[in-house]
Formats: structure tokens, sequence, C-alpha cells
């Protein structure tokens, strides 16, 4: 009984840190959607409100149609960058991730080291080498800026060995037999089965990629080919930090990354579940 009462406050304890814990991450972005819909007047108001008194979505139509702050043009950088930045990266990492987990060859294990300590290697230090290749290949003001750059990323190759690492020998033993070749193996055994790898890759690749604001910020000059955070900066000054706009447009780059996480979650869960399950 002892035990039983034990366990009973140990959930009780769970559930209320997890209901706290719940209210905190969600407060913020209860107050941004709140204040999107909200007139000027009312956002800087006081007291503060968490229901607005009067709804309205003009601060939608006002920043979607401004000529001077594209915000449609600069949803649609960040959407083409972020997509095409993730599907190459997969390409690289799963491809590199399967030759340090399957293949044999020497110095492998000291190489896989080596390319973990890069980890430690604040990015920001990179920056000034980068833009003199970036400038060098003519691609300062050009998606490929912010698109080629980091293709080889070191966590995403970790991840998926991990999770490479846990598939079974035998089903590529057994595919050799029936004369499958390397190419073979990984894109039709190892890619299919590690879909919820992948699918975690791709999230944290995605987001990291769409919030990105100081590299776009260095290798864009005009105003067109700016990505939505950096472009919110600029909206930011526009209108002389009128808040309710610039909520309205914090929602709309919120929403790509909300709808992925929503639609992926299920292989999320699963794939940083399983990417531990042998080192």
């Amino acid at each position: 009984m002892a035990l039983k009462s034990e366990e009973r406050r140990t959930q009780r304890f769970t559930f209320v840190f997890l209901v706290i814990a719940a209210v905190v991450w969600l407060a913020p972005m209860v107050w941004v959607l709140s204040t999107s819909l909200k007139p000027e007047s009312q956002a800087i108001s006081w007291p503060l409100r968490w229901i607005p008194e009067t709804l309205t979505f003009e601060n939608y139509f006002i920043i979607l149609g401004s000529a001077s702050t594209p915000v449609i043009r600069w949803f649609g950088n960040s959407l083409l960058i972020a997509s095409l930045h993730t599907f190459f990266i997969l390409i690289v990492d799963s491809m590199a991730a399967y030759a340090y987990a399957r293949m044999r060859f020497k110095g492998r294990d000291v190489l896989f080291w080596i390319l973990m300590t890069t980890m430690m290697i604040p990015p920001v230090i990179t920056y000034i080498p980068l833009y003199s290749i970036v400038d060098k290949l003519g691609w300062v003001d050009t998606p490929w800026a912010m698109i080629i750059p980091g293709l080889g990323g070191v966590f995403g190759i970790f991840l998926l060995r991990q999770f490479f690492l846990g598939i079974p020998y035998e089903l590529e033993e057994a595919a050799r037999i029936d004369g499958a070749g390397a190419f073979q193996i990984f894109f039709r055994i190892i890619l299919p089965l590690a879909k919820p790898a992948l699918v975690t890759v791709a999230l944290f690749t995605f987001m990291s990629n769409w919030n990105d604001f100081f590299w776009p910020l260095i290798v864009t000059n005009s105003v067109e080919m700016r990505t939505l955070p950096v472009g919110l900066s600029i909206l930011q000054g526009s209108f002389n930090i009128q808040y309710a706009k610039l909520m309205a447009a914090t929602v709309l780059s919120a929403l790509p990354v909300l709808v992925l996480f929503l639609f992926a979650q299920r292989f999320f869960v699963k794939g940083a579940t399983m990417t531990g399950i042998k080192g």
C-alpha cells in the first residue's frame, strides 16, 4: 500500500510539473497570436489583455500587401532555401553515415571521431572564410549561398550512423547473396528502414535553416533575396515597431515549422528514441 501511495504522489508531481512546463512553453505563443489579432492601440495598451477586445485580421492583410516589405517573397525564399538545403543534406549525410556505419576501411573510426570533434567549433568562426568562398563562386545575394554551405552536417551524420548501426547485418548479407550492390542495398533496404531517423534529421535541419538569421543577413544584399527572419528585422524598422503587425509576421514565420512537426511527430519521436539503441 505504501508503494502504491508513493507511486500516486510521483504521478501527481509529474502531472503538475508537466502542466506548469506546458503553460510556460505555450504562454508566449498564445500571447504572440493574441497580439497579432489586436488593433495596434490594444497591443500596446495597459493593463495587458490576453483576449483581444476587438478581433481583427487587418495586421495580416497589411503585412502581406505591403510593397516595401514583401513578406510573401521572404516566405517563399525561406521555404525554397530550407527545403532544398534539407533535401541535399539528407543525401550527403545519409551516404556519409552509411559509410561510417556499414563499410570497413582503414582509419574509419579515427576519421569519424575527428569529424565529431568539429561539432565543438562555433559556426561563427567559419563565416569569414566561408563568405570568401561564396563570394569567389559568385553566389552572394543568391539562394545558393544559403543552400550549399553546411551540407556536411556532422550532427546528421552522427544521428543517422547511430540508427544504421542498429539495422541487422543479415539484411545486407541476404541482399548481397541475391546479387545486390552497395547502392542497391543503400537505396532499397537501408533508407526505407531509416525513415524515422531521416525525418528527425530533416526536422532539425529545416528548423535550423528556416530560423537562421546571421548568415542570410551577411550573404544577401537586396530586399527581394531576404529570408523571413531577416525580413522581420526590416519589418520592425519599417513599421517603427508596430507590435501587432510584427506579431502577425511572427505567426506566419512559425506556421511551416509547426505544421511540419505535427505531421512528422510520430517519426520524430521514434527516430529520436531508436538512434540511441547502439553506439
